[in-house]
């Protein structure tokens, strides 16, 4: 498995340990978790901003099309980072 030397803040350390205290489990090993949640959701959320952006190219009418969207749907397609 590759390695990977990571310096976290203070912070960031400090709930990284508690949270592994909380869960008994490593540092390491709970960080590895966190961050390959957090790589799924942005990978997520990219697909969902290129279906959106897939939805709307190319037609003349997206604009009214995403007028006459609400708002709990169109955040459904295209979320923030």
């Amino acid at each position: 498995m590759p390695r990977l030397n990571l310096t976290l803040d203070s912070d960031t350390f400090d709930r990284l340990d508690r949270h592994a205290k909380r869960q008994g489990a490593r540092r390491a090993g709970l960080a590895r978790r966190i961050l390959r949640e957090a790589l799924d959701a942005r990978e997520a959320r990219e697909r969902r901003n290129k279906l959106a952006a897939d939805f709307t190219a190319g037609r003349a009418d997206a604009s009214k099309l995403l007028k006459e969207l609400e708002a709990p749907q169109l955040e459904w397609f295209v979320e923030e980072d």
